[in-house]
């Protein structure tokens, strides 16, 4: 198993961060199989593109809510790490009251 959980949709209140908010987060380690998705698609070409990192966030971003981690943007990120045998990712990690 890759994901605690696909899931379809964010379950948590709209953060409202913009991507330079984002950035302001240092990353940490997660553990994938600790992560649920927000999405359940994903895109192959952007999965085996070279360049997938080169126009957006080099870590994704994952929201802490109610005690479970959702992965909200980098999802082909994460599934490359896991094609790659690792089971842990540096993602930065917003953490909702």
């Amino acid at each position: 198993m890759i994901f605690k959980l696909v899931g379809d949709g964010r379950p948590y209140p709209d953060h409202g961060l913009t991507h330079k908010d984002w950035a302001q987060i240092p990353p940490r380690q997660v553990r994938l199989d600790s992560l649920i998705t927000t999405k359940a698609m994903l895109d192959l070409h952007s999965l085996l593109a070279a360049d997938s990192t080169f126009y957006g966030d080099l870590f994704p971003h994952v929201v802490q809510w109610q005690g479970e981690l959702y992965l909200e943007d980098g999802l082909h990120r994460a599934l490359r790490a896991a094609l790659h045998q690792r089971s842990i990712l540096h993602a930065r990690v917003l953490e909702l009251p």
